[in-house]
């Protein structure tokens, strides 16, 4: 694969290193007080919007990052939470089968009141929770889709800082757009221990 090469210095990159000033969402450099935060993301950067070159994507699921190349050269850098235990990310080599910028689970998600969309059972399992009755299923929100294997992909989701999903690679929402904008089906995507 393009880029698999290069993943060996992807730690000594000088981008990684250099003192970047990161901002917050809406575009203000962050207090000492953001950085402090658990949730506060360092590491994630696009740097690839003016490069071109055919697109990649190596997930190392032991540094719960993704690394995005255009040919060789390192474009981007995600924070991630992959799959949980009992439900860990597989590992090996993909290729994007779908891309789906508003896709919803049709697994995971919520029952809610078929009239007034309140909430009646939180983060439920289609397979394992029954639906009661006046509800009506309300799908997890996966923007950004990036489909690697059937019910697996990268997506916009909550990052805790760990290992927290049903299997699919979660990615800061900044991030999500960023890599589903320069992939298309065929991409190759690698997922390392």
């Amino acid at each position: 694969m393009a880029g698999a090469g290069l993943l060996t210095g992807c730690s000594t990159d000088p981008r990684l290193d250099r003192g970047t000033q990161y901002l917050t969402s809406n575009g203000a450099i962050p207090s000492q007080a953001d950085r402090g935060r658990p949730d506060f993301d360092n590491i994630s950067y696009w740097d690839g919007d003016s490069i071109s070159g055919p697109p990649s994507i190596i997930i190392r699921l032991s540094e719960q990052r993704a690394y995005f190349y255009k040919g060789p050269q390192l474009v981007g850098v995600s924070s991630l939470s992959t799959g949980r235990e009992g439900h860990n990310t597989p590992t090996g080599s993909y290729k994007i089968i779908r891309k789906d910028k508003d896709h919803a689970s049709s697994r995971y998600g919520d029952y809610i009141d078929a009239v007034t969309g309140a909430p009646i059972k939180k983060d439920i399992d289609t397979l394992k929770d029954p639906k009661p009755p006046g509800a009506k299923y309300d799908g997890a929100k996966m923007p950004f889709f990036m489909e690697i294997m059937p019910a697996i992909g990268m997506h916009e989701g909550f990052l805790p800082g760990m290992p927290a999903s049903h299997g699919c690679i979660r990615m800061p929402s900044f991030m999500a757009e960023s890599f589903f904008r320069n992939v298309s089906v065929g991409t190759p995507v690698k997922v390392l221990p």
